[in-house]
């Protein structure tokens, strides 16, 4: 599976889908202003072009999240809250777990149609208590799982410095793919791979962790004179590059079974 956020525009999802992309992510970044008729417009353009629409409401409280899915009435409802692995956070994260497990529930008995993707925090590499945090995260996975549709693997940063406030993504940033790949390896649910990726690294990042799916979305953005990306817009040629690259994986990995310890990467 391919997705890439973040898409606002009818005309670039359906440039988007014919370019090869699975799965069209929107956002919803004002709670106050969660109405957008364009988003909207996506969403279904999305569903007509034969994608799988995918919307993230940057939102708290469970009566907004209910009454946007049943304005925008997408396919899947990303939900990306920070799940934090840190050992000395334990007490804090079991308490927002037990709410979020509970938003699950009653999306499923509200929403039966739709799909729950559920972010799993992963840090940058390079940590002292690696172990440790990897081994929270895999709980995390397993109280998840049974009330998840897909997971997403994305960055965290560290001391809370996320791009918004109490949400992972769009760092533009790699994760620890080691954590991630034990995390594939072991889930009873599929795993889309997010965090960082674009056309030089999706190759990579397919064929070592072998997720059931990619995502990009600052790395195939657009980006501004001083070559910073610019929210919102899509570079298609980025995309088009990351998809070539995705299909190249996907030529490799065709007839290797899910358990093979390494891949000839000489067979192609």
């Amino acid at each position: 599976m391919i997705q890439i956020y973040e898409v606002q525009k009818p005309a670039e999802a359906l440039a988007l889908i014919e370019l090869g992309v699975d799965r069209i992510g929107s956002v919803l970044p004002d709670p106050a202003k969660w109405k957008s008729a364009s988003v909207r417009k996506t969403v279904q353009a999305a569903k007509a072009g034969g994608a799988a629409s995918v919307l993230i409401p940057i939102m708290k409280d469970p009566a907004a999240i209910f009454a946007a899915l049943d304005y925008y009435e997408p396919d899947c409802v990303h939900l990306c809250d920070v799940l934090s692995p840190w050992p000395d956070e334990r007490q804090v994260a079991v308490r927002d777990f037990d709410a979020l497990l509970s938003l699950h529930i009653d999306l499923r008995d509200r929403f039966p149609r739709l799909d729950i993707m559920r972010s799993l925090s992963v840090p940058r590499p390079g940590l002292p208590n690696a172990s440790a945090v990897e081994k929270n995260i895999l709980e995390i996975a397993e109280r998840f799982a049974p009330v998840t549709d897909f997971f997403l693997i994305d960055t965290l940063l560290l001391n809370a410095d996320q791009p918004v406030a109490g949400f992972v993504g769009i760092t533009g940033e790699t994760c620890d793919w080691s954590i991630a790949k034990a995390l594939i390896d072991r889930s009873p649910i599929p795993v889309i791979l997010a965090g960082g990726l674009a056309a030089d690294n999706v190759y990579d990042a397919m064929t070592g962790l072998r997720p059931a799916g990619v995502d990009s979305c600052t790395r195939t953005n657009a980006t501004d004179r001083s070559g910073r990306p610019v929210r919102f817009k899509k570079d298609l040629k980025k995309v088009r590059r990351f998809i070539e690259e995705v299909r190249r994986a996907d030529l490799l990995l065709e007839g290797v079974p899910r358990g093979a310890k390494s891949i000839d990467r000489g067979r192609i």
